[in-house]
């Protein structure tokens, strides 16, 4: 459907609705309005220049291609609206002390400004896995993902049975307080319960203060075992509660969880990667690939069952990267030659792919490469 043959009438709506947004034809998208959520928590609202429709899952990222003091970082952020409201697109962005993006998006994004972005993607959302009675377990800012498929049950209608428990330092952090609180008086099977740190500032609060314990569960959510459950939050949260679902005796076949890891490459992984050269001798099928860094005149070698940022990590190359899980695209380089077997998350666009664009943080070498850096 082409854009010119869709009308707004005098009432300000479309006569006809516009067609599914195209990040290949329309890679920025324009700040509209910013609202604070709390103390240090603000809700930044999008849309296309050209008014087209977002189509995507609730619980999906957008990855935000940002230039701050003229450096170039990419940076993930969950869809917080739900897709059953498509004209526009929010993320709920907490700030976080010396955070390089999020004091960015606090202190300089305001409405009018136009964000590079990369399509929404991920694979933690309800969509995936329908289920009759769900629990949602969240803390700080990863209420987000949790809250756009909250929303998204309540715009249709539909009063699925879910127990949604989330924890925050003081009242005052709760993200979406008034919002969920609205839920649970409106949809019979929707039960909201937060659980406080402390009080702060809040003189009068008669909700739960402590953290999260098997006893809460039990007694919020007497069936907890029988449901499909979906957890976001810190590291150390979702460490917690996925032990506690473990010796609970929690069907883990049932258990989702989302996080973005922007930290270097973890111990683990080097090791493995480490493991691989090391045992090249004595694995049939590996082979060994020359890499070429075209603009640093760097040479490495790299395993066929290792990325090449791995390879060149363990070769003290320093290259550009943020979430090593091809999401966000900040290792993206141009191949100029060879070919390489990349499994990314959405952080490239096709577009971008059939330019001879890559993630080295999700490409593995299938021959000898040239690369543009």
């Amino acid at each position: 459907m082409d854009v010119s043959t869709n009308r707004i009438n005098q009432a300000g709506f479309w006569d006809k609705l516009p067609p599914v947004w195209d990040s290949d034809d329309e890679e920025s998208l324009i700040c509209c309005s910013v609202t604070d959520e709390t103390h240090d928590v603000k809700t930044f609202a999008f849309r296309t220049p050209k008014g087209h429709l977002f189509h995507f899952s609730p619980g999906q990222f957008l990855t935000l291609e940002l230039v701050i003091d003229g450096a170039p970082i990419n940076r993930c952020y969950t869809i917080s609206s739900p897709p059953t409201r498509p004209h526009l697109l929010t993320i709920t962005v907490k700030r976080v002390v010396n955070g390089i993006v999020s004091n960015w998006l606090h202190d300089h994004l305001k409405a009018g400004d136009r964000v590079r972005v990369l399509p929404p993607s991920g694979e933690f959302t309800c969509a995936n896995y329908p289920a009759k009675k769900y629990l949602f377990l969240s803390a700080g800012s990863g209420v987000t993902p949790l809250m756009s498929m909250s929303r998204t049950h309540s715009d249709l209608a539909d009063d699925r049975d879910i127990v949604f428990l989330h924890s925050a330092r003081t009242p005052d952090d709760i993200i979406f307080e008034s919002e969920l609180k609205r839920l649970s008086y409106t949809q019979h099977h929707f039960h909201t319960h937060f659980i406080c740190e402390r009080n702060g500032a809040r003189r009068h609060w008669n909700g739960v203060n402590g953290y999260l314990t098997l006893s809460l569960l039990q007694l919020s959510t007497p069936d907890f075992l029988e449901r499909e459950a979906f957890i976001c939050g810190p590291e150390p949260y979702m460490r917690s509660v996925k032990g506690m679902l473990e010796d609970a005796g929690f069907p883990m076949e049932h258990y989702h969880q989302e996080s973005f890891s922007f930290e270097t490459l973890s111990k683990t992984q080097d090791e493995q990667s480490a493991d691989a050269v090391a045992d090249i001798s004595a694995t049939p099928g590996i082979e060994l690939f020359n890499v070429q860094f075209q603009k640093s005149h760097r040479e490495i070698t790299c395993v066929s069952s290792q990325s090449v940022l791995d390879a060149a990590r363990q070769s003290s190359v320093r290259l550009a990267s943020s979430c090593t899980q091809g999401m966000c695209g900040t290792c993206k380089a141009k191949l100029i030659s060879g070919q390489v077997h990349m499994e990314h998350k959405g952080g490239i666009r096709q577009r971008e792919i059939d330019q001879g664009y890559v993630l080295l943080c999700c490409s593995r070498p299938l021959s000898d490469l040239v690369i543009d850096k």
